[in-house]
């Protein structure tokens, strides 16, 4: 690599792949994050980014292939490719014993919006940084 690769500034899109949300979900998800600024600010203002980087659409146009509120999405981690199957529901819906995960943890956040096929970064709550994959939603 070149002392000009390595000094060239990173490409936020690489980081922040598009996503797209429900209008039908979004004021519930702005109360949550609103209502989270207190107990958890470093997640809500996680939320408050990626919906208002989001392209918000109505529930009849949106893609059958973007993790949504309700939607089943396969995802593997990039390092230790190892699978997971999970469904985003909203915080008094998760179970994380039937793999019901709640839009309010940092993967939950991470998923919402994203397309099969989108790469991402993820930063676990242990401070690591792994890369995840979307596989499948449904």
């Amino acid at each position: 690599m070149t002392q000009q690769e390595l000094t060239k500034p990173r490409n936020r899109r690489a980081r922040h792949p598009k996503i797209v949300i429900n209008a039908d979900d979004l004021d519930h998800l702005e109360a949550l994050a609103e209502g989270a600024m207190a107990r958890n600010a470093d997640l809500a203002h996680r939320l408050v980014n990626e919906l208002g980087r989001a392209t918000v659409l109505p529930a009849r146009k949106m893609p059958a292939n973007v993790v949504g509120i309700g939607n089943t999405v396969t995802y593997r981690d990039e390092t230790s490719g190892q699978k997971r199957t999970v469904t985003l529901v909203y915080p008094e819906d998760a179970d994380i014993l039937q793999g019901k995960i709640s839009v309010m943890t940092p993967i939950g956040v991470a998923l919402l919006g994203l397309p099969e096929g989108t790469s991402f970064h993820w930063d676990t709550r242990a401070e690591q940084r792994r890369t995840l994959a979307v596989i499948s939603v449904s």
